[in-house]
């Protein structure tokens, strides 16, 4: 899970200081890129400066994912 700390490029598919869930992408990373499953409830490329990671713990992470 990510941060949203910059959406001036996307507001309409990015939420400042929303969590966001981050989609495995080996390929994107190495653009600098990273793939999160947006507003629209899709999975879509952005710039990775526009997140930090939420550095959860587990239980706390399985809670998101199961309240979702």
């Amino acid at each position: 899970f990510v941060i949203c700390i910059d959406n001036s490029d996307y507001p309409a598919s990015l939420e400042v200081r929303k969590l966001y869930q981050v989609v495995p992408d080996s390929d994107a990373a190495k653009l600098g890129q990273i793939r999160i499953i947006d507003e629209s409830g899709e999975d879509y490329l952005y710039p990775s400066e526009c997140f930090i990671d939420a550095r959860l713990t587990k239980s706390v992470e399985t809670a998101v994912v199961n309240a979702a």
